[in-house]
């Protein structure tokens, strides 16, 4: 094959496909409710915009000790979109998306797919499962974004890319900070200093560097030490070994203003309200109590976007496709008595999180993932992973409705896939104005996801 049908993957992106575990593989799902969307629209959809994306015509290829990206020489979009005429109750479609979330993507083609059901009710139902490795969910929904407008008679503008990320910025970025190290004495105005006898003032910018050198070091120990000093979870009814079967639920649509005027009131975050919820729902299924309970320590594991903590030169480009994504471990006050204190307690984690450089170090060391031998990379995996015993995602989608192929977009869910032993993820999804939970778990850890929901949405209530 080519070079140009073949590139080197980077770190970022095969670190998810060496997390791969046959009971929890890593791929994003995306559910979306349309308004009147029929098959033939959404292949003209998919022919014209979707490939315009040229990595989803590609697959992942091992070749020792690295991934590839490989053109698949055979592609067809027709094994990349199922049509389903069954007419869906909503019960019934939940369960037919579980089932398809635990069937594998065939790994001789592109790991992506879509399904439609055009006669579900209340709309068709549009569902996508796509791996880790093609992108993370901001890069998704910013696709989703250019590809939808806000309007059934405007086209989408721009769009698509071509597969060419590579190693190159990331090279010419460290080259770059490596010269200015080095030469940082060499420049004419330090050399006119030199010629003068500024040998001071030469050896107080020395001085001033390795002094900001050793505080930054000094930090990055500090934040590796601190989180490998946070205590693991306690044993919990949700820490089970995985079974391989997973369900999934998601709730109706409740008013973002709701959760905007219980945090305006309480003088927190919406995503304190939101991790509140997420909070109450766990403590009742961790199948602990009495003392155990006063003491129990659970964390979410929370991905972060880190795209705005890189700089400018490696900041990816508009609709690139990639994984930027960090993750902090936010405790959960599974122990609270009430929902206030539950709040609270919540809104001073998460600002202790906010001047934290967990979400880099984190993304650094899955980044290293498919680099490390295979022996080691299971160890490696577990410090970070067996810290959670849930991971909760916040998508954040657009506050108006938007258009797929000239039809209108109810509602939109995501689910991000749970790495390690990790069986249970809640997705919170923002969109036209609406929030909605959603819940896929394992189950050996939780065997009713609807109740967690109810419950999710009974704290709310009692915020209210």
């Amino acid at each position: 094959m080519s070079h140009e049908q073949t590139h080197l993957m980077l770190p970022t992106d095969s670190a998810w496909l060496a997390l791969e575990n046959p009971r929890n593989p890593m791929t994003i799902t995306v559910m979306m409710r349309v308004d009147g969307l029929t098959a033939p629209r959404m292949r003209e959809f998919l022919r014209v915009y979707w490939m315009a994306w040229e990595r989803f015509r590609c697959m992942p290829v091992k070749r020792a000790p690295s991934w590839w990206w490989e053109q698949d020489p055979v592609f067809d979009l027709g094994h990349h979109l199922d049509v389903v005429l069954d007419r869906f109750t909503e019960s019934e479609l939940q369960d037919w998306v579980s089932a398809r979330i635990n069937q594998p993507l065939p790994a001789y083609r592109p790991l992506w797919k879509f399904w439609l059901a055009p006669n579900a009710e209340g709309g068709s139902a549009l569902l996508l499962r796509i791996h880790h490795c093609y992108a993370d969910g901001v890069s998704l929904t910013g696709i989703f974004d250019s590809l939808c407008p806000a309007s059934p008679q405007q086209h989408p503008a721009l769009y698509g890319a071509h597969q060419t990320e590579g190693f190159a910025p990331w090279v010419a970025a460290a080259k770059g900070r490596l010269e200015g190290m080095v030469t940082a004495d060499t420049s004419p105005d330090s050399v006119a200093e030199e010629r003068t006898g500024a040998d001071g003032n030469r050896q107080e910018h020395t001085g001033r560097w390795l002094d900001q050198l050793t505080r930054t070091g000094l930090k990055l120990v500090n934040e590796f030490t601190d989180f490998l000093a946070e205590p693991e979870d306690t044993p919990s009814d949700l820490k089970r070994p995985l079974l391989g079967q997973r369900h999934c639920r998601w709730s109706v649509p409740v008013p973002l203003d709701r959760f905007r005027s219980i945090a305006k009131a309480m003088n927190v975050t919406i995503n304190d309200v939101l991790l509140s919820c997420v909070a109450a729902a766990v403590r009742p299924r961790l199948g602990v109590s009495g003392k155990t309970l006063d003491d129990a320590v659970m964390h979410a594991a929370v991905p972060i976007d880190i795209r705005s903590r890189l700089p400018d030169d490696l900041q990816p480009e508009p609709c690139a496709l990639g994984n930027y994504f960090g993750t902090v471990f936010v405790p959960l006050p599974v122990d609270g008595e009430s929902a206030p204190e539950r709040v609270y307690r919540i809104k001073q984690e998460t600002r202790r999180l906010k001047k934290s450089w967990q979400p880099g170090i984190a993304w650094g060391v899955a980044a290293c993932a498919s680099l490390i031998p295979e022996p080691l990379r299971q160890p490696l995996s577990d410090v970070f992973y067996r810290k959670a015993s849930a991971v909760v995602s916040n998508v954040p989608g657009t506050p108006e409705s938007r258009y797929i192929a000239g039809c209108r977009i109810k509602e939109q869910m995501f689910w991000v896939p749970q790495a390690g032993d990790i069986g249970l993820g809640v997705s919170i999804v923002s969109y036209a104005g609406q929030v909605q939970f959603g819940v896929v778990a394992d189950e050996a850890v939780l065997n009713d996801p609807q109740e967690f929901l109810k419950d999710c949405l009974r704290e709310l209530s009692e915020l209210s």
